[in-house]
């Protein structure tokens, strides 16, 4: 990683990576956030020792604050390369899991979907989907993983109200994988990460690959949000005036 990086890889311990987002004041992810994960990607693939990877953030009032869709409007190609990315990262033979502390919103929530555990701080992580709020639709996974993961009602719920939903109602409804206590947290994660760094590479990857067939979005059903949200994005940027939010609802169907 250069000097300006905004990820910092622990690979100290073997056969996991810890890496840690940082990008002040908000962690705020913008399109250089997604072509770093791109690249971090590329190592973990090129790496045959690396059996889990857990994400992290260094600021606990923030995961992923939300997207600047002010930069990534100017830069379309943002949303195909996190597309990619999602795919690349939830098909990997290697174990991701998102260790979750502050607010969490936007495509930072849909980040921690594509990993394949979500462990969240029960006194400290809130999680959602505001977009609909500014005449927007998820365009990064969560319309994809959150009806597989707590149904079609409560996605709905989630998508529709834009609202926040604490560490608990995330654990019910199944969003997260287990709300742990703050304190316990970071002990818990480090316990399962070493756990299964000690299991057999490929055994992973296989267990992984046959639970995929059934709980991972295609790379079409991904498009498809892709470009819905893209579309409004268009819409809200070069709308005529007098447009309003019909106009950009019909641009988004």
């Amino acid at each position: 990683m250069t000097n300006n990086s905004q990820f910092n890889i622990d690979r100290t311990n073997p056969g996991c990576w810890t890496i840690t987002f940082n990008n002040p004041p908000i962690n705020m992810f913008v399109p250089d956030t997604i072509v770093e994960l791109g690249a971090i990607m590329t190592d973990i693939e090129a790496d045959p020792s690396v059996k889990v990877v857990v994400f992290e953030s260094a600021n606990p009032d923030f995961f992923v604050s939300h997207l600047d869709v002010a930069k990534a409007v100017v830069r379309p190609e943002a949303l195909g390369l996190w597309r990619e990315f999602v795919l690349r990262l939830s098909s990997s033979p290697v174990v991701s899991i998102a260790k979750l502390r502050g607010r969490n919103r936007g495509i930072g929530n849909e980040f921690a979907l594509a990993c394949d555990m979500r462990f969240a701080s029960r006194q400290n992580a809130l999680f959602g989907q505001p977009e609909i709020g500014v005449g927007l639709v998820p365009g990064g996974g969560a319309l994809e993983w959150l009806p597989r993961l707590v149904g079609r009602s409560r996605a709905l719920e989630i998508v529709l109200s834009g609202d926040d939903f604490d560490a608990d109602i995330a654990e019910r409804y199944g969003w997260v994988t287990r709300a742990v206590d703050d304190k316990d947290l970071d002990s818990f994660v480090v316990t399962l990460a070493r756990r299964l760094a000690s299991f057999d590479r490929e055994t992973l990857a296989a267990a992984k690959g046959q639970v995929n067939r059934f709980g991972r979005p295609t790379a079409t059903e991904l498009q498809s949000a892709t470009t819905c949200s893209s579309h409004c994005w268009l819409c809200q940027c070069a709308g005529a005036p007098g447009q309003g939010p019909g106009h950009r609802l019909r641009c988004s169907e």
